[in-house]
């Protein structure tokens, strides 16, 4: 029971937090601001509200308040040129507001929205002077000191247009005073004095001669009606009720005429009314289309930015891909070409060391060839031939082995003293074109040992080569 009461009471409290947080994120806005939020609204970059209240998401939707409260600035403009391209000074001060329009709302929010009022007088000003020389640029002097409606309205059309663009509206305008370098101004004022006094003193002149003919014309009426009512008394009764029928009439026609005029007038009223109304409403679709052409204007400016954005960062990012996949294959060759070049470096040591090792053990074998053989290098040169002279042999037998004989005819002739058989002969010069130990030798700069068959001829000296007797077959046999 405890532990159901426990939850109960925790369930209370949290409905009851969840309450007042709910409270808490429901705001409510002053009649003197405007109450902003923004962040995700689904209308547009921000929600306006002038009065009211809303509820303000958390996390995804925050807001701020915009003070509806008026700025007076102070405008000193000098030296700004007329239509008649004269010097004028304006001084003059300006009343400005953020508006509570629709439309207006939402230009203050995204250009105004966390600054401060000295910040938005700075900025309106800077506005309202170039406005404001555009304005005396357009109109001649007599116009701006004479004609201060006209002037001001211009003022207000030109500069309240601008405003509206940043989210303010014109409250107010007050030119406190016209003045030009050349003093034309001074000059057209002091006509205006000289003749408002000549024209004062030509209305006195005017009023006395209008009494005195007064007079005159009163005395002479007074006399002719003496006259008449002394002659007509007779005929006055007649006259009376004559003139009474007249003035009846006149007044029946007095008021038909007054009538006519009451009704003339009211309906230049209503048209002056209707026509004023239809002013109104055409100025205020024009200042809605002006507004919505400029919010299109500023969407297609933002939506053209997007689009160059999102084409320009692709770029970006295509071109810092192809850089770094050039940089991956330049260094992926550079790291093939190391590697293939520490191979053939390797591969080229590895032959070296191969060939250092050969020769190294060569040269130790020829160093103890060389030792056996007491330190003679001729005697170790000849141990070096006689374990290859069977190789030599097999060399020079090679020499002949590959000869084709088809077939040999020998016809024994005989048996001259001193000359060998055909037979004999023959197979001398066969074995003489095998290239004799001897020559091989000579080739190597060595002499044949003794024992292997070199020998020196007295007649030339030369050495020869020990030639193999062939034994004489009978001569009446035939070999093929």
């Amino acid at each position: 029971m405890d532990q159901v009461l426990i939850i109960g009471i925790g369930l209370i409290g949290l409905v009851f937090i969840m309450l007042m947080w709910g409270a808490s994120r429901y705001k409510r806005c002053p009649s003197d601001k405007i109450l902003v939020i923004y962040g995700r609204t689904g209308s547009g970059s921000a929600k306006c509200l002038a009065g009211g209240a809303d509820f303000v998401w958390p996390v995804i939707q925050d807001y701020e308040y915009l003070d509806l409260t008026p700025i007076s600035i102070d405008v000193d403009l000098q030296g700004a040129l007329s239509k008649q391209n004269i010097r004028v000074s304006v001084p003059s001060r300006f009343t400005v507001g953020i508006s509570n329009q629709e439309g207006v709302m939402l230009n203050a929010a995204e250009r105004l929205l966390g600054k401060s009022q000295d910040q938005i007088r700075d900025i309106a000003k800077d506005i309202i002077f170039g406005q404001l020389r555009l304005v005396v640029a357009t109109m001649d002097i007599e116009e701006i000191n004479a004609d201060r409606d006209k002037f001001l309205s211009n003022v207000s059309t030109n500069v309240g247009a601008e405003l509206r663009k940043i989210g303010l509206s014109l409250i107010n305008v007050n030119v406190t005073d016209i003045q030009d370098e050349s003093g034309y101004i001074e000059a057209l004022g002091k006509e205006a004095a000289a003749k408002a006094i000549n024209d004062a003193k030509m209305s006195v002149a005017e009023k006395n001669r209008d009494g005195s003919i007064g007079q005159a014309n009163a005395n002479k009426d007074e006399r002719i009606q003496v006259s008449d009512a002394n002659a007509g008394a007779s005929i006055g009764e007649a006259e009376a009720e004559a003139k009474s029928i007249d003035g009846a009439n006149l007044a029946k026609i007095k008021i038909a005429q007054s009538n006519a005029e009451r009704q003339v007038k009211e309906a230049e009223s209503l048209r002056l009314a209707t026509a004023a109304e239809k002013i109104q409403k055409a100025k205020a679709l024009e200042e809605a289309y002006l507004a919505e052409k400029e919010a299109e204007e500023a969407r297609a400016a933002r939506e053209m930015a997007t689009r160059q954005a999102d084409t320009i960062v692709q770029a970006q990012i295509d071109k810092e891909k192809l850089v770094i996949d050039a940089e991956a294959e330049a260094e992926q060759i550079r790291a093939l070409a190391k590697g293939e070049a520490d191979a053939i470096f390797m591969k080229k040591e590895a032959e070296a060391k191969g060939m250092y090792e050969i020769l190294s053990k060569q040269a130790e074998g020829f160093d103890r060839i060389v030792k056996a053989a007491g330190g003679n290098s001729k005697d170790a040169v000849l141990m070096l031939i006689a374990d290859k002279l069977e190789e030599l042999v097999a060399t020079q037998v090679e020499a002949i082995k590959n000869i084709k004989i088809d077939k040999v005819t020998v016809w024994e002739g005989g048996n001259k003293e001193g000359e060998g058989n055909s037979t004999s002969k023959f197979v001398s010069g066969l074995y003489k074109s095998v290239p004799p130990l001897n020559d091989l030798f000579n080739m190597a700069g060595m002499d044949l040992p003794q024992y292997l068959g070199n020998k020196n001829t007295p007649e030339n000296g030369n050495e020869k080569d020990e030639i193999v007797e062939v034994k004489e077959l009978p001569k009446s046999d035939k070999k093929e």
